[in-house]
C-alpha cells in the first residue's frame, strides 16, 4: 500500500472530538460487560488502498465469520484517523480497526485500546521492531498487521543508456551520487525523493543516528551524524540530481520514476502495485539502499489490528485477529495486496514467492520505524514541511528546530 502523508487531524488541533479522544481516553481498569453469547456481532473500520485490499480483508473476516457462527461488518473509513477519534469520543467505537504506528501511543495513552498481546497465538513470530512500535508502558497492545520498507527503484532502460550495469548499483553515498549524476541528462533527474523524513529518514539511520532515543524519551536530532546526512541530501539537491517530485510535476516519488522523470527513487513496496497500475511499460528493479558512515539502514512502516478498550466482543475480537494474522492470511495479503508479512518467520517464503521484492524484503534487517511517541506527531508533520525548503535552508537550523520542537513534548534534552 501506498503510505500517505500525515493527515492533520491529530491531537492539538481544534478538532474538539479528536481532542476529546486523544486526551481523555477513560479508566483502563474498568470495562464494558462483556457479551457472551454464540453469535456476536463485530464491526471492522479499514483504510483501504483500493478494490483488492477491501475484497482481502473482506474475504478473511467472511471465512473467519462462517467457521465460528459470528459476523463481521467491515466498513471502509474515509478519514480513520478522525472516524476513530470521534467514535472513541462517542463510545461507540469499532471492535476490530487499522491503527498505524504513529497514532498507536496516542490512544494507548488514553486508554482507547485494549491490551491483546499476551494472547496472540504468534506472538514471537513476529519482527521485534513491530512489536516494539506497539508496545506501550512495556505492554505489547496489538498484532502487527504486515510491513514495508524502503529499497532504491532503478529504471532499467535510462541505467543501461547511461552505460551502467549491475555492477554499479549503488553501496555506498558516494556510489549513489556518481551514479544519479551519470542518470542526469536529457531532461532527467538521477533521483527524486519525497520531501518527507520517512524517506529521507532512511540517510538518518545510514548515517549512525536517529531523532530519537531508541525508548523515543528524548530527543537527538541534533547529533552531528544527523547533521550530516541531511547536509548529504542537501547537496544533491544543490547538484541538481537530486529533486523533490513537485519539482518534478508529480505527486510522489513513484510517479517521478513511473513517468520517466527521474531515473531512481527511494520508495516502499506499494511502490510495485502502483507500477502495475499506472506505469505497466516502465521496466525497473529494485535494489537494496546505499549504506551510509554508520551502515546500512532504511525505514520500516506497520500498522496493526487494534481493538478497542470498549468493545462488547473483544475475545472474539481477539479470535479473529490469531485467524487475520496467521501465515496462511499474511501470505494471501502479501500477494493480493502488495504489503510483506509482519512475521519474520514467513519472510524466506515470501521472498520465494516474490523475488523481485528481494531487497525490500532484506531491508527489515536494518530498518529504523518512524517517530511514534505520544504528541510527537505534529511535530514531524512540521518537521516535514521544513524539509521542503532543504535546498535553501541549513541542515543544522532544521534539526535544531527538531530537537527543540521534539524536547518541548518529550521533555529534557538527549544531547
Amino acid at each position: 500500500m501506498r503510505r500517505t502523508t500525515l493527515p492533520l487531524a491529530v491531537c492539538g488541533l481544534s478538532l474538539s472530538l479528536l481532542a476529546t479522544a486523544c486526551s481523555s481516553g477513560f479508566d483502563k481498569s474498568e470495562g464494558p460487560a462483556q457479551d457472551s453469547s454464540g453469535k456476536q456481532q463485530l464491526k471492522m473500520l479499514i483504510a483501504t488502498s483500493g478494490n483488492a485490499e477491501t475484497s482481502a480483508v473482506k474475504a478473511a473476516a467472511a471465512a473467519w465469520a462462517k467457521a465460528t457462527g459470528n459476523s463481521v461488518t467491515v466498513d471502509i473509513a474515509q478519514n480513520i484517523d478522525q472516524q476513530l477519534g470521534q467514535s472513541f469520543a462517542g463510545s461507540n467505537p469499532p471492535d476490530v480497526f487499522y491503527t498505524s504506528a504513529d497514532q498507536f501511543s496516542t490512544y494507548a495513552k488514553g486508554g482507547s485500546l485494549y491490551a491483546y498481546g499476551g494472547k496472540l497465538k504468534d506472538r514471537d513470530a513476529y519482527s521485534p521492531a513491530l512489536t516494539r512500535a506497539f508496545t506501550y508502558d512495556d505492554t505489547l497492545y496489538c498484532a502487527p498487521k504486515d510491513q514495508s520498507t524502503l529499497g532504491l527503484a532503478v529504471n532499467t532502460a535510462l541505467w543501461k543508456k547511461a552505460g551502467l550495469t549491475d555492477a554499479d548499483y549503488p553501496k555506498t553515498w558516494d556510489d549513489l551520487e556518481a551514479v544519479a549524476k551519470k542518470l542526469t541528462k536529457d531532461g532527467v533527474t538521477g533521483l527524486s525523493v519525497n520531501a518527507d523524513y520517512n524517506q529521507l529518514g532512511a540517510f538518518f539511520k545510514q548515517s549512525g543516528s536517529w531523532l530519537t532515543s531508541p525508548d523515543q524519551k528524548k530527543m537527538t536530532a541534533g547529533d552531528k551524524a544527523n547533521v550530516a546526512a541531511l547536509t548529504y541530501v542537501k547537496k544533491l539537491l544543490t547538484e541538481g540530481v537530486l529533486k523533490f517530485p513537485k519539482d518534478l510535476d508529480s505527486g510522489w516519488g513513484g510517479e517521478a520514476f513511473g513517468k520517466g522523470k527521474a531515473a531512481m527513487t527511494i520508495e516502499g513496496n506499494w511502490l510495485a502495485g502502483a507500477m502495475r497500475k499506472d506505469f505497466p511499460d516502465t521496466a525497473y528493479t529494485v535494489v537494496p539502499l546505499p549504506a551510509g558512515p554508520g551502515g546500512k539502514g532504511t525505514m520500516a512502516f506497520t500498522n496493526c489490528w487494534g481493538i478497542a478498550a470498549k468493545s462488547k466482543h473483544q475475545a472474539a475480537a481477539v479470535d479473529l485477529v490469531n485467524e487475520l494474522t496467521s501465515d496462511n492470511n499474511q501470505l494471501k495479503f502479501a500477494k493480493t495486496v502488495g504489503v510483506m508479512p509482519s512475521k519474520k518467520t514467513l519472510l524466506e517464503t515470501y521472498k520465494q514467492q516474490n523475488p523481485d521484492s528481494a531487497a525490500w524484503a532484506d531491508g527489515t534487517a536494518a530498518a529504523q520505524l518512524p517517530v511514534n511517541a505520544p504528541g510527537m506527531r505534529q511535530v514531524m508533520a512540521q518537521f516535514n514541511t521544513s524539509l521542503a525548503q532543504l535546498a535553501s535552508s541549513d541542515p543544522a537550523k532544521l534539526l535544531a528546530d527538531l530537537q527543540k520542537n521534539g524536547e518541548s513534548v518529550l521533555g529534557g534534552s538527549g544531547r
